[in-house]
């Protein structure tokens, strides 16, 4: 699922087109995914062409405070903070603090490096499913993609890729994408985020940082995403029963998701 070729917005993606088995895939359009929103302009032809009416930021207060969200005309913004509990409870959490540990080699070295970032974000992964924060976060954008008649909506935090990646996974096997196509979307943010990330990157390794703990902490691997699907399946035994009894979101609202979200190809 290649990138929407946008200037202003960095990683935006739409999920329409995936397969979803039966002779399905996801209705184009009507659901998207992002990097933050700061630089966007609502005149750019292909971000004006989406036609946003909601945005969801998962993003933290701070976060938002210090890089707020440019919204297209009539678009509404739903903030839900993911990591609103896990911040209080241990920190900020690598996937919130990208700048500050960009700048500061030394400092994510001195938390993350020697193979400690794996089990930071592996950590912060198992928080998206049982914090209440992350809880709360999730169920609005279900609530919000359930909503008949609702126009395009697009969710996003400040890569693009942990918070927002995880929200895609629970949204694509919610309509039935099998394991592999969920693996592939998740993963394949990582071309995008070294792009947008690469200037820091640079700087990050010119003041001696490790260009592998950079490149961990702005990319995606399997094992961030195996920590979340494992910590469902202990919990919950499945991504459905995960929703309804994890999210709170009744069964009657994930159908309307699968009629509004999936389409039969012709």
């Amino acid at each position: 699922m290649p990138a929407i070729p946008a200037t202003s917005v960095a990683n935006l993606r739409d999920l329409g087109g995936l397969p979803l088995g039966g002779g399905r895939s996801v209705r184009s359009g009507l659901v998207l995914r992002s990097a933050q929103l700061d630089r966007l302009e609502p005149e750019e032809p292909v971000v004006a062409g989406l036609k946003l009416r909601t945005v969801v930021d998962l993003r933290t207060a701070a976060e938002r405070a210090d890089r707020p969200d440019r919204l297209p005309e009539g678009a509404r913004l739903l903030v839900a903070d993911v990591l609103a509990d896990h911040l209080a409870a241990s920190g900020l959490p690598p996937a919130a603090r990208l700048k500050t540990l960009l700048n500061d080699p030394a400092l994510a070295e001195e938390h993350l490096g020697g193979g400690r970032i794996l089990e930071a974000m592996r950590r912060t992964y198992r928080a998206f499913v049982t914090s209440e924060s992350a809880r709360a976060s999730y169920r609005a954008l279900l609530t919000e993609l359930g909503t008949p008649g609702a126009g395009p909506l697009l969710f996003h935090c400040t890569a693009g890729k942990d918070r927002t990646g995880w929200a895609a996974t629970v949204v694509l096997t919610l309509l039935g994408a099998d394991e592999a196509t969920v693996r592939e979307e998740y993963l394949g943010v990582n071309a995008a985020v070294r792009q947008a990330f690469a200037p820091m990157i640079e700087g990050f390794v010119a003041q001696g940082g490790d260009p592998a703990l950079a490149l961990a902490m702005i990319g995606v691997v399997p094992e961030y995403l195996d920590a979340g699907l494992e910590e469902v399946a202990e919990r919950h035994g499945s991504m459905e029963a995960y929703v309804r009894d994890g999210l709170g979101v009744p069964d009657e609202l994930t159908e309307l998701i699968r009629e509004r979200l999936t389409v039969y190809a012709a």
